[in-house]
C-alpha cells in the first residue's frame, strides 16, 4: 500500500521513527486491535491508537456515559451522557482519524460471546473494572492463543502486564483465581485519581502498538507498578509461566469458560 500525502503528513512523526517507519506504520494501519471497556484505561488507550492509525479498533462495552465517568473517561463528553459509551467512543475516534475503521460491541462480554469477538484480532487490550471479567479475557486468550495486556488502578496505583501466548507466565499464573466478593474495595468505595487511568492505559496503548510494530521489549514476564503519590514505577519479574496454572498449565483444569459473580470496579490490584 502506498501512503497518500495526507497520511504521511498525518504519521509523519511515526515515520521518522528508525523503530516505526513506513514498514511499522503500514503494519498499524493493517492491524486489528480489541479494546474490552470504554471506561476509565479504555477511554486512553482507544484515543491513541485511533490516532496511532490502527486499522480496525474494537470496542466492547455494555454501558451507557453517566456522569461520574466523565472526571478519567475522556473519550466523553457532558453532550454524551446516556449514549452506549461504545457509541460515545467510535464517534470521538472517528473524529480523530478517519482511516480508523471502529467495530462497537455494545454487549457484557461473557463466556458465550468472548470467543467469537476476540477471533479476528490480533491484540486485546483488557480495560475491565471486575475481577470476573479479568479472569475470562485472560482464559478466552490463553485458549484462542490471542496476546492481550491486563490493567487495573484504584486510588492513586496502577498496574499491568502483557501475556503473549509461549511467552512468559499468563494472568491466572500469578493471581491464581477471582478473590471472594467484597474481600477487595471497589474504585466506587475507595475512589480513583482520574489521570492515573490515563497513565495506564496509555501505556496499555504502547503496549498494544509495540506488540504489533515489533518495536522495544514487551512487558511479558513482568508486572510494572506505578504509585503516583511516591511518583514512583516498579517493574518486577515475574516466575515464569506456571506448570500448575489451571488454564495454561500443563495439566489444565479450567477446560471451559467461566462466567464469575459480577463485581464492580476492583481496581485489580
Amino acid at each position: 500500500m502506498a501512503f497518500s500525502n495526507e497520511q504521511l503528513e498525518r504519521y509523519s512523526r511515526h515515520i521518522i521513527l528508525k523503530e516505526i517507519g513506513v514498514k511499522g506504520q503500514k503494519k498499524l494501519l493493517n492491524a486489528k486491535v480489541l479494546i474490552i471497556g470504554a471506561g476509565g484505561l479504555g477511554a486512553p488507550a482507544a484515543l491513541y491508537l485511533a490516532a496511532a492509525g490502527v486499522g480496525t479498533i474494537g470496542i466492547a462495552d455494555a454501558d451507557e456515559v453517566d456522569l461520574s465517568n466523565l472526571q478519567r473517561q475522556v473519550i466523553h463528553t457532558t453532550a454524551d451522557i446516556g449514549k452506549p459509551k461504545v457509541e460515545s467512543a467510535r464517534e470521538t475516534m472517528e473524529a480523530i482519524n478517519p482511516d480508523v475503521k471502529v467495530v462497537t460491541y455494545h454487549d457484557f462480554i461473557a463466556a458465550d460471546n468472548i470467543m467469537d469477538i476476540i477471533r479476528d484480532y490480533d491484540f486485546i487490550l483488557d480495560g475491565t473494572d471486575n475481577f470476573p471479567a479479568k479472569f475470562l479475557i485472560n482464559d478466552a486468550c490463553v485458549m484462542a492463543g490471542k496476546p492481550f495486556c491486563h490493567a487495573g488502578i484504584i486510588r492513586f496505583q496502577g498496574q499491568l502486564m502483557t501475556y503473549v501466548p509461549g511467552q512468559g507466565p499468563c494472568y491466572r499464573c500469578v493471581f491464581k483465581n477471582p478473590p471472594p466478593k467484597d474481600a477487595v474495595p471497589t474504585c466506587k468505595q475507595a475512589g480513583v485519581i482520574g489521570a492515573m487511568a490515563g497513565v495506564i492505559g496509555c501505556l496499555q496503548a504502547m503496549e498494544a502498538i509495540k506488540y504489533i510494530t515489533g518495536a522495544g521489549q514487551l512487558l511479558t514476564g513482568y508486572l510494572l507498578t506505578y504509585d503516583a503519590l511516591k511518583m514512583e514505577f516498579r517493574k518486577i519479574r515475574l516466575p515464569g509461566r506456571d506448570p500448575r496454572c489451571g488454564v495454561c498449565g500443563d495439566e489444565p483444569t479450567v477446560t471451559e469458560l467461566i462466567d464469575y459473580e459480577q463485581t464492580e470496579c476492583d481496581g485489580a490490584l
